[in-house]
């Protein structure tokens, strides 16, 4: 049986939504939290909710953690590693070595 069939959700806000995932994000609700500019506005929702589940929302907190720690945070593709770096770099900044 395909476990992968989309299913209609409500959020809290009242928006439907179909997910066929057990993630309970809103997609309506995550696209109006999106920043409009700034450090994490580079970022896809999964990679922008992982690294906020941290508390890191600047690119001095970022520096706090090695690219090994960041890179094992769940919604953190390979994709954002280059965003990371070039973010830390126009800071002189660089990720915390182990």
């Amino acid at each position: 049986m395909a476990t992968n069939q989309r299913n209609l959700r409500t959020c809290p806000n009242g928006h439907n939504y179909y997910k066929s995932s057990e993630c309970p994000t809103c997609p309506i609700c995550a696209a109006a939290k999106k920043p409009k500019e700034g450090f994490l506005s580079q970022f896809s929702a999964p990679a922008r909710r992982a690294l906020e589940g941290i508390g890191v929302k600047t690119v001095k907190q970022l520096a706090k953690h090695s690219q090994a720690e960041i890179m094992q945070l769940h919604g953190m593709g390979p994709a954002s590693l280059p965003k990371l770096k070039k973010a830390l770099e126009e800071e002189g900044l660089a990720f915390r070595k182990k």
